[in-house]
């Protein structure tokens, strides 16, 4: 039973891979630009739909990664790399939060100028997270 559900989610995720490699792209938001907070509000909800694309596919990699690792624990009996691999994951979330948001306080108290920083330094690195997780495979 087990295995069968472990058969599953590993096609899912997949599939999902694929999916996502095939349908996904990011939104052209540099037309929406600018520095009127009415006008702007367009764009920060254009970069927020672009991070949140980003942080899907960043998930579904991160899931196969886990999948596989798991695979390979049961399969040679390493277990050292799970907790290695968590911990990374985590300590990756926690500095890409961190360096955006220095770069958020830098800003203020221009708020719109400081919200427009967060938004593209987090799409850079999720971009670059995603991109190092992909050479994994």
């Amino acid at each position: 039973m087990i295995k069968t559900i472990n058969i599953f989610l590993f096609f899912t995720v997949f599939s999902s891979i694929d999916a996502f490699a095939r349908t996904e792209a990011l939104r052209d938001c540099s037309h929406l630009e600018s520095d009127h907070p009415q006008k702007a509000k367009k764009y920060l909800m254009c970069l927020d739909s672009n991070i949140e694309l980003l942080e899907r596919s960043r998930q579904t990699w991160v899931n196969k990664l886990v999948l596989d690792t798991e695979e390979l624990e049961k399969n040679t009996g390493n277990t050292q790399l799970m907790p290695i691999i968590q911990r990374s994951i985590t300590n990756q979330s926690r500095y890409m939060d961190d360096a955006c948001k220095w770069r958020y306080l830098k800003e203020l108290p221009n708020s719109t100028r400081a919200a427009k920083v967060f938004k593209r330094c987090k799409i850079s690195f999720l971009q670059l997270h995603i991109k190092e997780l992909q050479a994994n495979f």
